[in-house]
């Protein structure tokens, strides 16, 4: 398994080896003792989600209040998506970076984002499946959106496929930039996710 941080501090991209033969092929996409060795701590999983999306389906940018915050691990286990992860954390040195990752059902890598991130993907094929690893069950009240058509975040879609292709939920089309976010105080504080990572790494 080889794991690489990402620009954004407290992500991580993990590519398994794939093992293939006559009947197709098998991989382990995640792996406790190699997560904890990478991230400083186990994977607490509370929730496992799934999504199945057509080609150009964008979801996201989603985040949860900190504390507790909702860290995930995504897997793309059929068709390919585009992976992207935003740092929203206020007061972090990398707020507004963002840094991308294409997975597929092939390679079947995975990536991880901590507690206080933004996630959202584009759906690069039809059936695309996607599976989440979730530290938190979901919890609605919680859980926030940034535009992922935000201008200033300037997020790659286009690069891989036309404006007009794109399809959001109305949820995400009418989430506010993330300038909007910040001026009305809903992002999370860049102290309070390293607070909550020291925990969970105890120390």
């Amino acid at each position: 398994m080889d794991a690489k941080e990402l620009a954004v501090p407290g992500a991580w991209s993990f590519t398994p080896p794939v093992f293939p033969d006559a009947r197709g092929a098998f991989a382990a996409p995640f792996q406790a003792e190699v997560f904890a060795r990478t991230v400083g701590h186990p994977l607490h999983v509370a929730q496992a989600n799934t999504s199945v999306s057509r080609r150009g389906v964008v979801r996201g940018v989603h985040y949860a209040d900190v504390p507790p915050g909702q860290a995930k691990y995504v897997v793309c286990t059929a068709g390919a998506l585009l992976d992207v992860v935003v740092d929203i954390r206020v007061g972090s040195p990398t707020f507004g970076r963002w840094d991308a990752v294409r997975l597929d059902g092939q390679g079947l890598g995975a990536v991880y984002l901590s507690e206080g991130l933004g996630h959202a993907f584009l759906a690069l094929a039809d059936d695309t499946v996607a599976t989440y690893l979730c530290s938190t069950p979901y919890n609605p009240t919680a859980e926030h959106g940034v535009s992922p058509l935000d201008p200033e975040l300037a997020l790659p879609w286009t690069e891989y496929l036309p404006a007009d292709e794109l399809v959001l939920s109305d949820k995400d089309t009418d989430a506010p930039t993330l300038a909007e976010a910040l001026a009305a105080g809903a992002l999370p504080d860049a102290e309070a996710c390293r607070a909550r990572v020291a925990e969970l790494s105890g120390s």
